[in-house]
């Protein structure tokens, strides 16, 4: 399936840069325009500029966390509709039900996989919108 994100824009906050890498290539190889940051604090300066279609955001990383730069972003009235997704290592039984409680849209698990992770993408803005 060819999946169109000629449309999407992105932040991905990851502080691997080959997790970044390989999100960042996927995702423009699709048409979709990135913009990265290392952690949190980094990202949530990134979102005074622009405002993403989503936010691919891992949980665990130096400075400030992903659970904290969600809290932030819930916080904020301009950000708090925004599509954040959790992208993590974190793939332990419960770990996808404690980020959806914290307030994350979706929850993807890390290693992903490039043949689809753009279906699950698409699967979890495909959600947001029937949610909203």
């Amino acid at each position: 399936m060819v999946i169109d994100a000629s449309n999407w824009v992105v932040l991905i906050v990851d502080d691997e840069p080959d997790n970044v890498g390989v999100a960042e290539k996927v995702l423009r190889f699709a048409g979709a325009v990135t913009y990265t940051a290392q952690d949190g604090h980094e990202g949530l300066r990134v979102l005074e500029s622009i405002m993403p279609t989503f936010v691919l955001l891992d949980l665990s990383m130096p400075i400030m966390d992903g659970w904290t730069m969600l809290a932030r972003i819930r916080e904020n009235p301009n950000l708090r509709d925004l599509v954040v997704i959790a992208l993590t290592a974190h793939a332990m039984h419960g770990d996808r039900d404690r980020a959806l409680a914290a307030g994350f849209d979706a929850y993807i698990s890390k290693p992903f996989h490039i043949k689809s992770f753009l279906d699950e993408i698409k699967a979890c803005l495909g959600t947001r919108a029937r949610l909203t």
